[in-house]
């Protein structure tokens, strides 16, 4: 199907396909699907793969379980691939590790199993219906992540259906450019995959369907973990690593005492989201300071 508007740039889908070492060139767009082959005009496709992709991913963390106690959000927008890559290093900031002792053994677990993160953000990208202006929903809270796309079931599937491997894809041409991207394996695998990651676990995924939405609830592998066992220092920081655009950035604050969010961007020549996601990874491992709010904010 055509789209109206035809006045399309794709410098973040050219920089996705990159990554994945896949062809990107404007004599690929017909068997991409992104131009139709009778009139050479931009198809639907083409605008959800676009820097001017009208739909976003809207990512909320709350402090309760009810999420009525506000945390955090963030919302991404753009190509779809950048949009999967944004949020899937958002969510990977809030899923935390916590650790336990057995005897003298260290054993460390994430909250969540990363690749039930990237499974389950997939399943939400590639299956909305974007006959909807409205956004992809991801509640965080202290038991689980709930993934809620538009667009429920397509007529004569169940939810045990899709739990047992069984898929129609609603947006064929957008699966078959996240399967050649290897970023998919191959339709219906991916929800086999998050329940077969957590065999064994005490909890364990839901699935949620109703008419015009379909919800994948991810639950907290550690929620239930007795508080005496948890080491809470290891729950609530990531890795405390340090990357070389950290030190980057602290060997700037040694030198100059502090810096606002535009002069890490340039620092390091890197867009907004990526500084925002550094400066809060950082700031959540005690390395910096972060002092304000909006354009005021400051980097310590």
């Amino acid at each position: 199907m055509r789209t109206v508007e035809q006045g399309l740039t794709f410098q973040e889908a050219e920089e996705a396909f990159a990554r994945y070492h896949v062809d990107f060139t404007e004599d690929k767009y017909i068997a991409l699907g992104l131009r139709n082959i009778h009139d050479d005009q931009y198809t639907n496709l083409a605008l959800i793969l676009s820097d001017q992709c009208k739909h976003t991913t809207k990512i909320a963390v709350f402090g309760d379980d009810a999420n009525t106690v506000f945390k955090d959000a963030k919302e991404f927008d753009g190509s779809v691939l950048k949009q999967l890559e944004e949020s899937y290093a958002y969510l990977s900031l809030c899923n935390r590790t916590t650790a336990i002792f057995k005897g003298l053994e260290r054993i460390e677990k994430s909250d969540y199993p990363e690749e039930a993160l990237r499974e389950a953000l997939l399943n939400a990208l590639v299956h909305r219906d974007y006959s909807y202006s409205g956004s992809i929903i991801i509640n965080v809270n202290n038991s689980c992540m709930e993934f809620i796309s538009i667009g429920g079931l397509l007529p004569g599937l169940s939810a045990e259906d899709i739990r047992s491997g069984i898929s129609q894809p609603r947006n064929r041409r957008l699966a078959e450019i996240f399967h050649r991207l290897k970023l998919i394996e191959s339709y219906g695998t991916g929800i086999r995959k998050i329940f077969a990651l957590y065999k064994g676990c005490a909890v364990q995924p839901k699935i949620d369907v109703t008419q015009n939405t379909f919800k994948m609830i991810l639950p907290n592998r550690n929620a239930d973990m007795p508080e005496q066992e948890a080491l809470t220092a290891a729950a609530e920081k990531p890795s405390t690593e340090i990357t070389s655009q950290m030190k980057i950035v602290l060997d700037y604050l040694a030198e100059y005492q502090e810096m606002t969010e535009e002069e890490l961007q340039e620092l390091l020549n890197i867009k907004k989201t990526r500084a925002y996601l550094l400066a809060r990874q950082m700031s959540e491992n005690g390395l910096i300071d972060i002092i304000g709010r909006g354009a005021g904010k400051s980097i310590n």
